[in-house]
Order: C-alpha cells, then sequence, then structure tokens
C-alpha cells in the first residue's frame, strides 16, 4: 500500500483493522471508536449498511469486524474519501466494503431509498453560525462545523435510506440532545438507546449516543449504563481499554 506524503498507518488494535491517516486532515478519535462499540448491525451477509458523514471510514471499517453485511461509506471531501478506499484495500475488505465520495444530500441519487438496515453517523457537532470560531485547515472545519450539512439534513437522509425498522446509530454532543431527538421524531424514527459518555468521574457528560428505529414505538427508550473514558490516573478506564486493545499490546 502506497501512502501519500504526511500519511501513517494507526491502528484498532481490538479488531486488527488499519486505517490511513494524516495530521493535514480530520483523523478519527474516540467518538469513532464508541459509536461503532455502541451500534448493533445487521450482521447477515445480505444486510446493507451505510455510514455517512465517513470521513476516513473509521467506523465504517470497524464496523465490518461485527457484520457480514455490505458497508458504503459516503464522504464529500476527495481527500478524505480516497484516504477511506485505500484503507478499505488495506484491509482487503473491497468485497465487503465501497466508499461514495459524495454529497450526503444527494444520497438518494446513488443509494436506492428504504434498503438499509442500518445507518450510522459521526456527523460534524457545532452548528455554522456566524459567530462560530472555526479552524483554518478545511479539513478540520467541515468535520466539526455544519458547513456542507446540517443534522437536520442528515436525520431526513438516514430516515429516507433506512427501510422500516431499519435501525440508526449517531454520536453527538449532549448540549444539542433536545434538538437531535426532536429531529428524529420528526422523521418517524423512535429513539431506543441512549448511552451517555463522561471524559472522567464527576464531569459533565462531553458525549451522547443514540439508536433509534424507523417506525418503531414510542415505547421501550432504554439508557444504558454510562462510559467513563478515564480514570482517576488520567489513564483509560478499562472498558475503553478493552474496546481499543481487546488486551492486545500496543506497538
Amino acid at each position: 500500500m502506497n501512502l501519500n506524503e504526511n500519511e501513517r498507518i494507526d491502528m484498532l488494535y481490538s479488531s486488527d483493522i488499519k486505517i490511513i491517516q494524516s495530521a493535514e486532515v480530520f483523523s478519527f478519535s474516540l467518538d469513532a471508536v464508541l459509536l461503532a462499540h455502541f451500534t448493533q448491525p445487521i450482521r447477515k451477509k445480505k444486510g446493507k449498511i451505510v455510514d455517512l458523514c465517513a470521513g476516513n471510514g473509521a467506523v465504517g471499517l470497524f464496523l465490518s469486524a461485527k457484520t457480514q453485511a455490505h458497508i458504503t461509506e459516503v464522504e464529500l471531501q476527495p481527500r478524505l474519501a480516497d484516504m477511506a478506499q485505500r484503507s478499505v484495500e488495506l484491509n482487503e475488505l473491497t468485497k465487503q466494503m465501497d466508499v461514495l465520495n459524495i454529497d450526503l444530500a444527494n444520497a438518494e441519487r446513488y443509494l436506492r431509498k428504504d434498503s438499509f438496515d442500518t445507518v450510522t453517523c459521526n456527523p460534524p457537532y457545532f452548528a455554522n453560525l456566524d459567530n462560530s470560531k472555526k479552524n483554518e485547515n478545511p479539513y478540520f472545519a467541515i468535520a466539526r462545523h455544519e458547513i456542507t450539512v446540517n443534522l437536520a439534513k442528515i436525520i431526513e437522509v438516514t430516515s429516507g435510506l433506512l427501510k422500516m425498522n431499519g435501525k440508526a446509530y449517531f454520536v453527538h454532543r449532549p448540549e444539542r440532545a433536545f434538538e437531535l431527538l426532536t429531529l428524529l421524531e420528526q422523521h418517524r424514527l423512535a429513539p431506543k438507546r441512549i448511552q451517555l459518555v463522561y471524559p472522567k468521574k464527576r464531569r459533565e457528560a462531553n458525549m451522547i449516543l443514540v439508536e433509534a428505529i424507523k417506525d418503531g414505538r414510542q415505547q421501550g427508550l432504554r439508557f444504558l449504563p454510562p462510559i467513563t473514558v478515564y480514570g482517576e490516573n488520567n489513564q483509560y478506564s478499562s472498558f475503553v481499554r478493552e474496546i481499543l486493545y481487546d488486551g492486545k499490546k500496543e506497538d
């Protein structure tokens, strides 16, 4: 596998997945790992999964270890889509995964409506407000701020792609939870599982994981035990170490 200038190969040891990354563009972080862990994807080979706002493909690549279903990555930025495609090839997953370098807003031109069993998304967290302080690096700015797509459009597209009783999975910021849950309800997506992520004990949550079912019943929402990322010694908690390394040592 040929790497471009300033690229490196990182690894999620728990699933032996290698990912091409670069400090020049937005790299995957713990939220992608937690989203993939939280997701309960369709497992059968005939199933269909799509990962929206895929970046360099981290969530879809991590999911490949949990399912035999076909996974489609949707990413707007050509450089990130190219890195995702090469990571698919690096992991010998070309028969299971493909990458679409398209605008998410146009997804239904390329992907059949009402045909997916599972949709995942790690979207931009911050609204594109005039007074928002954005990174000068456009790759970071687009990944973090709703410059090219907003949460409402993401939820609309998600609902359109999912078949009835299909499941959607999101990671977001707790301060936008009300907006997220409201949009899910407006687009026929019933929240079913919620899990909060805390950086440390006695700190406020900084991530929320949400599972929703298309045309699901409004009853039965479950709140899972919280995840704490760091222990008192500022090292990863045993839970986070397990999903990152699964008992394997980092090189």
